[in-house]
């Protein structure tokens, strides 16, 4: 039963791996997001260049926080880590509403 409850709940060397890993996946799509938008000049007609912009810094940040996490094995800065990926994801999921509802 130790083996599953360590499956469930990563300890506390995991987790910055685990939020660096996807706040690395999720910076990619941002950016993929914003190519998007400029590649087919939907960028100037609304604002969702601009949020998916700030969450693509939000996300990076979150991926130097989570390294330095892993490098100095801090849990204080894991916590900054863990708050800027979801203000990151956050403004993400924003920036797709913002784009479905400006082009309808």
């Amino acid at each position: 039963m130790t083996g599953q409850a360590a499956a469930v709940h990563p300890g506390p060397m995991q987790r910055p791996s685990h939020i660096l890993n996807a706040a690395s996946n999720l910076l990619g799509i941002a950016l993929v997001i914003i190519a998007g938008l400029n590649v087919s000049h939907v960028a100037d007609k609304n604002f969702a260049d601009e949020i998916a912009w700030s969450a693509a810094a939000l996300l990076a940040m979150s991926c130097l926080f989570s390294y330095l996490s892993i490098r100095q094995e801090s849990t204080g800065i894991e916590k900054w880590a863990d708050r800027v990926f979801l203000l990151g994801l956050a403004a993400l999921i924003g920036s797709i509403v913002v784009l479905a509802i400006t082009n309808r």
